[in-house]
């Protein structure tokens, strides 16, 4: 079994320390790596990056809710083959032609070693987990129509991505390797900033994150800005080359931030705050 590269982050994602030991010791142990975190904490970009990283291919399997794990192995088209038997086309005689390859089997038959991406597997059935972890285990699987097993040379890097909102089989969380994205502090948050910013005025920045995080404060927040929100916001701000006294006056208590519709997505907390800064105003 070949050994990528650690994983220290990439110039354009900053992990910290504990997310690198995590990302490390599910690649040692070959174990699939499942994180969780709010949404916008960085959790889908994490397998873009590793797989950056180590320089290895990256095989994406975005689950909905009416995905079934069969699909990720792959699924027989029996309609097609009895509409081609009808118009007489030879293609029928090859039962391979109508098998389509999900995305384990490109991922165990991938020339690489490739970073085998299922995100928001929380979507899914609640039987979805379960219904992965043979496969998962044993790195193999057989195609019935056919009478072949696809096998696995090497365990590919498994990246599982959940928004909690299922409670994942305790049998499925027993084969992860776990890790919580926290939300980044102030210090971590000043590090992204820079990376997607370079070179930003620190002033700008500072004022920013205060409205920012006492926004994320703000009690009854039905959703709390993320990462990306705020990075948007930033971007709108220097584009439209809004003024620094602006952001002075931009307390969440007193009045509602300009460009508020990068922060909050939703008609309930933007009432909310409307109805802060109104109090606000008639108090003083």
């Amino acid at each position: 079994m070949t050994e990528p590269t650690r994983f220290e982050g990439t110039k354009s994602y900053i992990a910290t320390d504990d997310l690198k030991v995590a990302v490390n010791a599910a690649v040692t142990l070959r174990r699939p790596l499942l994180v969780k975190g709010e949404p916008g904490t960085g959790k889908t970009v994490l397998a873009h990056e590793i797989a950056k990283a180590i320089d290895a291919p990256l095989i994406e399997w975005n689950v909905k809710s009416t995905t079934k794990a069969q699909q990720g192995l792959y699924e027989y088209d029996a309609v097609a083959r009895l509409r081609d038997g009808q118009l007489g086309d030879e293609r029928v005689h090859d039962i391979s032609n109508y098998i389509k390859k999900g995305k384990l089997w490109e991922a165990f038959t991938s020339p690489e070693l490739p970073v085998l991406l299922i995100d928001e597997i929380d979507k899914a059935d609640i039987e979805f987990p379960n219904d992965l972890l043979q496969e998962l285990d044993r790195m193999s699987f057989d195609v019935y129509e056919t009478h072949t097993r696809i096998e696995a040379k090497e365990r590919p890097i498994v990246v599982i991505t959940s928004n909690n909102e299922k409670e994942l089989p305790d049998a499925f969380l027993r084969r992860c390797f776990f890790h919580y994205i926290k939300f980044p502090d102030r210090e971590t948050m000043r590090d992204i900033i820079e990376v997607h910013f370079p070179g930003i005025q620190k002033n700008l920045v500072t004022k920013a994150m205060e409205v920012f995080y006492e926004i994320r404060e703000v009690p009854g927040l039905k959703k709390k800005p993320s990462t990306s929100e705020l990075l948007d916001w930033l971007k709108l701000l220097l584009n439209e080359e809004m003024p620094l006294d602006v952001l002075q006056d931009a307390n969440p208590n007193a009045a509602i931030p300009p460009l508020h519709g990068a922060l909050l997505k939703n008609e309930q907390d933007v009432m909310m705050f409307e109805r802060l800064a109104f109090m606000a105003r008639r108090q003083t």
